[in-house]
């Protein structure tokens, strides 16, 4: 039996009026927003499933802005977000598509970012306000937020993985999951660490340093009021 925590049994601290289309959605915007490194400038938000067919009369839009911009769900300011986007000059649009084999609740994020770069990310809300990322920019991952995430991209090159991990095992640092993934043999990969302990930008660069790392991102772990 699987224990349960007491976020599980109360749920998250929210705007309403639904966890999975509101508190999970601002999550998610959130996290896309730190995924991309950079100011959004303009996204497109793919709705999925029921997030395509509900998103107005569950707030899902708002909540999705809200977490673009940098929002809590509990942010009182997520009800007026759509308007503060477009006061900062964010281009949104809304999508009702249909991603494939996903869950209900996913939404994909089409970002332009002020440095002129482009950033694609999925994810899914779970339930009970809880996400799970599962692709970025065209490559597989799989993480929720609920450890401290490490992502890399890195070219496909033999021993990446060992110098990282050892990088992490003399900082101490336990990895409770590992998931690695590639577009193509020998050209870009992605390696998806999630951990036990917050990480320092210290040891993010010192990852950055290992040969054929090309970028790493930080996603400690997801709290309220954070």
């Amino acid at each position: 039996m699987s224990s349960m925590g007491v976020f599980d049994i109360l749920g998250p601290i929210m705007i309403g009026p639904s966890s999975s289309h509101t508190a999970g959605a601002a999550r998610l915007g959130k996290v896309a927003r730190t995924i991309a490194g950079d100011e959004v400038v303009e996204v497109t938000f793919l709705l999925h499933g029921s997030f395509g067919k509900t998103y107005k009369g569950h707030g899902t839009d708002r909540a999705l802005v809200a977490g673009i911009m940098g929002m809590e769900p509990s942010d009182e300011r997520l009800r007026d977000s759509l308007e503060i986007a477009k006061e900062k000059g964010i281009k949104i649009t809304f999508k009702d598509v249909d991603l494939g084999d996903y869950h209900p609740n996913t939404v994909k994020f089409l970002m332009k970012l002020k440095n002129g770069k482009e950033c694609e990310v999925i994810g899914s809300s779970i339930g009970g306000g809880n996400i799970e990322i599962v692709e970025i920019n065209g490559n597989e991952v799989k993480f929720t937020g609920t450890y401290s995430t490490i992502i890399t991209s890195h070219k496909d090159i033999p021993g990446t993985v060992a110098k990282v991990t050892n990088i992490l095992y003399d900082s101490d640092v336990n990895i409770a999951f590992l998931t690695l993934g590639r577009s193509q043999k020998g050209k870009n990969a992605t390696m998806t660490f999630e951990v036990d302990s917050k990480i320092s930008n210290d040891l993010i660069e010192e990852i950055k340093k290992v040969e054929g790392i090309e970028k790493v991102i930080l996603i400690n772990k997801i709290e309220d009021g954070e």
